[in-house]
């Protein structure tokens, strides 16, 4: 845990108690601080009940008599509309921050030369994150790895100078951290998404900016427009800038070349490292991961023989082109964590032909309509969820058979990629959905077709003994 010791003696409310919220509260407590917690559901107040938090119903305290407003990142600041408890803070002229924030200030407090990386993008952050936070612990580095990716960031260990926090920020989390200022920070790249909490694309992308704006170095991918724009307009107020891309070669920081990596320098290059054989950063928007870790590894130290060792041994994360295995020659990947076709287009950019693609869910704004390039990759679609009649209208002429579950869209897709006479058909879950129509998170529908591949290749082993 890292004790939040800047509130020390002082009385903050804070509001929403998941996970998130838990770790905030006891950090602040075990800093010295008197918190009040609230929560609109019951669970949480159970939570914080069992967890010795204090709790008062926010509705009937007052306001003015609070030196902060601790929100939950779930919970609206802006859009649709704020939350009540930040149109009574704003009324009482406390300021709302986040738990990130408090990390920030904290470091700052115990020591401000602390390595601290931060992560953000529409797209890739999570695994951009794992895999930085891999190559340090590779190079013997005690890397604390969490935020929007799992754990916490006030459940890590303290700051300190031999200790690098490799955090994946939200949008949401970004919004409430104004003083933000990592050591390295990460802007992978900006596509839709959260219009429904920021309101705007400008606004949304304004947001992602602060991140990169107050860092130290900025890594920034320009392989979209607004992206590109963000690296020029910080390098003209004179702040660092390294420049990654999955195919476009920068004068000054890192990109992909093929299949390898090149660190570009004062104009001089070099080869980092192939990702020709590391199926775990296999396509496009792989190698911008890779580019970004790289870059953030390089402009906190690292050689680049000591980041090319840690790429080779980077397992993968699951839910994101997981390579959960083989029945025959037919490999089978989990991209349960698409729920948008952006994400969708990543994963089948990085099949040439003869994918088995599972799809459907909740559907987002747009459906498939922008995957079409990549259809005549797609051998036949297997739909499922909400979306599957809307989806069949939009896949054309691709051959599609709509299954309603998965249990049917693995047996389906796992019959039909057994006949293919090609030389590694793929079985693709990515989905281009959310999952709430049938699923929690995309983690347990993830973890549904996992254990449904890994009960047909167990059956197929006990039919065909060695």
């Amino acid at each position: 845990m890292t004790p939040v010791t800047c509130f020390r003696g002082r009385t903050v409310a804070l509001f929403g108690l998941g996970g998130s919220g838990l770790s905030t509260a006891r950090a602040l407590i075990a800093g010295g601080a008197e918190v009040i917690a609230w929560d609109d559901g019951a669970a949480g107040l159970e939570k914080a009940k069992a967890a010795g938090i204090p709790t008062e119903n926010l509705r009937e305290i007052d306001f003015g008599r609070l030196d902060a407003l601790i929100l939950s990142p779930g919970v609206p600041l802006t859009h649709p509309v704020p939350h009540w408890t930040v149109d009574k803070a704003k009324a009482a002229g406390v300021e709302i921050i986040g738990d990130i924030e408090l990390f920030c200030r904290e470091r700052r407090a115990i020591d401000p030369e602390a390595p601290f990386i931060a992560i953000t993008g529409t797209n890739g952050k999570s695994t951009t994150t794992a895999l930085i936070g891999h190559i340090l612990r590779s190079a013997g580095l005690d890397a604390q790895i969490g935020g929007n990716i799992g754990t916490p960031i006030l459940d890590l260990a303290p700051p300190s100078s031999g200790r690098v926090h490799v955090i994946e920020c939200s949008s949401y989390q970004i919004d409430l951290a104004p003083t933000l200022d990592p050591t390295v920070g990460v802007m992978l790249n900006l596509s839709e998404d959260h219009l429904e909490r920021h309101g705007t694309m400008e606004n949304y992308a304004a947001i992602k900016e602060r991140l990169v704006a107050g860092a130290g170095t900025a890594v920034i991918g320009i392989d979209d427009a607004m992206s590109s724009a963000i690296a020029d307009r910080l390098e003209r107020k004179g702040g660092a800038v390294m420049r990654i891309s999955q195919h476009l070669p920068v004068a000054d920081g890192v990109y992909a070349e093929g299949q390898s990596l090149i660190y570009a320098q004062n104009g001089a290059t070099r080869q980092v490292a192939s990702l020709k054989d590391i199926g775990s950063l296999r396509g496009a928007h792989n190698a911008q991961n890779a580019a970004a870790a790289t870059a953030a590894c390089l402009a906190l130290g690292l050689s680049p023989e000591t980041i090319a060792r840690g790429l080779q041994t980077f397992p993968g994360l699951a839910h994101r082109m997981e390579q959960v295995g083989n029945l025959g020659r037919v490999l089978f990947v989990n991209d349960s964590k698409a729920t948008n076709a952006d994400s969708t287009y990543q994963a089948l950019a990085s099949f040439p032909s003869d994918v088995y693609w599972i799809l459907g869910g909740k559907p987002k704004t747009g459906g498939i309509l922008s995957l079409a390039q990549f259809f005549p990759r797609v051998t036949k679609a297997f739909l499922i969820g909400e979306a599957a009649e809307a989806f069949a209208g939009q896949l054309g002429s691709v051959p599609h058979e709509i299954v309603g579950t998965m249990d049917r869209a693995v047996e389906r897709s796992a019959e039909e990629a057994g006949k293919s006479g090609g030389r590694e058909p793929v079985v693709l879950l990515s989905p281009a959905c959310a999952s709430f129509d049938q699923y929690p998170n995309f983690e347990v529908r993830g973890d549904h077709f996992r254990r449904l591949v890994q009960e047909l290749i167990n059956a197929n082993r006990a039919e065909s003994p060695l």
